[in-house]
């Protein structure tokens, strides 16, 4: 019995060796595969407001992860040969540089079957949040971006035109023109609302992963973030109208405009947390509902 333990000590510790190999040597082979693929998207990352907030997405992220260690741990190492599936394709994609959003979406597929291959099924699953977190990083592609912030564009715009006449304010609407008597309104692709729907969708899942357990109100709040967007920005809209037509074209550009920008979103996350709370009230009260009748 005991030269079976002196037999597996050495086994054993030629397993760590390996596991210790495999995590050093696999995160460096990443970065180098995808350095260029990294660099564009923190170039996008700057360049683009839409998507400025994806310098928060990955140490979000590795906290996330970090969370889960323990969880990780547990979970027994079965490596899986189906990650070949899924990394040998990604890697193939990424060194026939393809389109941006196809290389970045193939890192995160290479990240997806690396893990499946080292840990298996049962380590995914307990790294698939932080994984799918990583997706709000990823810019969309304007074969997406552009058809979806038009219709937003043309709502916003209703919107705005709807409100300014129940405010008896003259206003003619072209498309995405309002015009008023004293100022000429285009409602932009910047105004469209689409940069406070991504952000406020990213803060929901935040928000949602923090402070609520239940997974169903997690999503009904992520998935309350659109339409509670869409509205904000569309009362933002409507109030650079009233701005313009009191105090003039003036009144809607510059810092009126900015502050604007900030003040709509601080409303729209206030509906979210006010919807997180009827939500809690909600439950509670059914909670306690069989109770109280069974004590009258």
């Amino acid at each position: 019995m005991d030269c079976d333990k002196a037999q597996e000590g050495p086994a054993a510790m030629n397993v760590n060796r390996k596991n210790v190999a495999v995590l050093l040597l696999a995160p460096a082979c990443f970065v180098i595969l995808y350095r260029q693929v990294i660099v564009e998207l923190v170039r996008d990352w700057l360049k683009d407001d839409n998507y400025s907030h994806g310098f928060l997405i990955v140490p979000l992220a590795l906290y996330f992860a970090w969370e889960r260690r323990r969880k990780l741990a547990q979970t027994g190492l079965l490596p899986s040969y189906w990650g070949i599936i899924f990394f040998v394709p990604a890697i193939i994609t990424t060194v026939l540089n393809m389109h941006p959003f196809v290389n970045r979406m193939a890192m995160l597929i290479c990240l997806v079957g690396g893990l499946l291959f080292w840990g298996g099924w049962g380590r995914l699953k307990v790294m698939a949040f932080p994984i799918a977190f990583l997706l709000l990083m990823i810019p969309i592609p304007a074969i997406i971006f552009n058809p979806i912030t038009f219709p937003l564009q043309l709502l916003s715009s209703r919107f705005g035109e709807w409100a300014l006449t129940a405010c008896q304010v003259p206003v003619l609407r072209e498309g995405n023109i309002i015009q008023l008597a004293n100022a000429r309104l285009e409602v932009a692709e910047a105004c469209s609302g689409i940069r406070s729907l991504i952000s406020l969708l990213t803060l929901a899942i935040v928000y949602g992963y923090f402070v609520e357990s239940r997974i169903w109100v997690r999503i009904v709040l992520a998935f309350a973030a659109i339409p509670v967007a869409i509205a904000a920005n569309a009362c933002r809209v409507a109030g650079t109208g009233l701005a313009a037509h009191y105090y003039g074209e003036e009144a809607a550009e510059g810092f009126f405009h900015a502050f604007s920008g900030w003040l709509v979103f601080v409303v729209a996350f206030v509906m979210l947390f006010v919807l997180h709370r009827l939500l809690f009230l909600w439950k509670k009260a059914e909670k306690n509902g069989p109770m109280d009748t069974a004590i009258s």
